[in-house]
C-alpha cells in the first residue's frame, strides 16, 4: 500500500524517485511572529526605572509633567504608574495610561 501511495504521489507531481531523493527535506514553516514585548509598561515597570531611562522619562515629561517635576517623586520610585493610579484616578486615567503604554511600545 505504501508503495502504491508513493508511486501515485510521484505520478501526480511528475517527479522521479531520484529527484525526490535529491530534494532537501522540507522544514515546518516558521511560527508566526509574535508581537514584541514592550520594554516598559505602566503596570509592571517601576517609576524609578522609567525616570532613569531618558527616553522613558521624556514620555513621562510630555504626558504627565506634573509627576516628574513633583518634589516627592523619589518616594514613588519602587511603585508603578498603575499602582499610583489608585491614589490619583482623576489624573492617571486608564486612557492616559494607555497613551503612555502606546508610547513605551515604540521604544526599542
Amino acid at each position: 500500500m505504501i508503495r502504491i501511495a508513493i508511486s501515485a504521489a510521484l505520478a501526480v507531481t511528475a517527479l522521479s524517485p531520484a529527484a525526490i531523493a535529491a530534494e532537501p527535506a522540507t522544514t515546518a514553516a516558521p511560527a508566526a511572529a509574535t508581537p514584541a514585548t514592550p520594554k516598559y509598561t505602566t503596570a509592571d515597570t517601576e517609576i524609578g526605572t522609567l525616570l532613569d531611562d531618558p527616553a522613558a522619562r521624556a514620555i513621562l515629561d510630555k504626558l504627565v509633567p506634573e509627576m516628574t517635576s513633583n518634589d516627592q517623586i523619589d518616594m514613588a520610585r519602587a511603585m508603578t504608574l498603575k499602582s499610583i493610579q489608585a491614589y490619583a484616578p482623576d489624573d492617571l486615567t486608564d486612557e492616559l495610561l494607555a497613551k503612555i503604554d502606546a508610547e513605551f511600545a515604540k521604544l526599542k
